[in-house]
């Protein structure tokens, strides 16, 4: 069972839109439990932290982080499958802006545990369902029109099979670079 905080970076705008309709069609369980978003630090790069920790020591260490980053604008990558699981993604560039978020959150000196994969940044569009073929195929056709707009960073414990709950929410307000 899986239980920890994570920080995502939920999508806003016409891609978010494309993608939602995406995990409406092919998994519903993940289009019920989250809007579409890129999980910064939880799952790749750090693990996730221990529900322990308070919003208090969220905000104190995240809020300088959400005020020195300007809002990201990102290209998606060709759809493909997830680490040799029948989980489909798309994937984002590990490197550049988002990967220096990363960084800094991970460096914050919040206690995360340790990950299972290097970071790979990315959104899901299947996650729970076994996909028939010719689904898959479709899923790894799909070509997502505009850019993801990256503006806010909301921490969720998760709490599995229960749903997710929003601890915090903090907005991207650095200047641009």
């Amino acid at each position: 069972m899986l239980n920890g905080i994570f920080i995502l970076a939920e999508l806003h705008g016409e891609a978010a839109e494309q993608i939602a309709a995406i995990n409406a069609r092919f998994d519903k369980k993940l289009a019920a439990a989250k809007p579409p978003h890129v999980t910064i630090a939880g799952s790749s790069g750090v693990g996730p932290m221990p529900p322990s920790v308070t919003v208090a020591e969220l905000e104190r260490s995240l809020r300088p982080v959400a005020e020195a980053t300007a809002p990201l604008d990102l290209a998606f990558g060709r759809p493909v499958r997830f680490m040799q699981t029948d989980i489909v993604v798309l994937p984002l560039n590990p490197h550049g802006k988002l990967r220096e978020l990363h960084d800094r959150i991970a460096t914050s000196g919040l206690p995360f545990a340790r990950a299972r994969f290097s970071f790979t940044p990315h959104v899901t569009l299947s996650l729970y369902p076994r996909l028939a073929a010719d689904a898959v195929r479709e899923l790894l056709s799909v070509e997502i029109e505009g850019s993801c707009l990256i503006d806010t960073l909301q921490c969720y414990h998760t709490r599995d099979p229960q749903p997710a709950r929003k601890l915090l929410e903090l907005t991207l307000s650095g200047p641009a670079s």
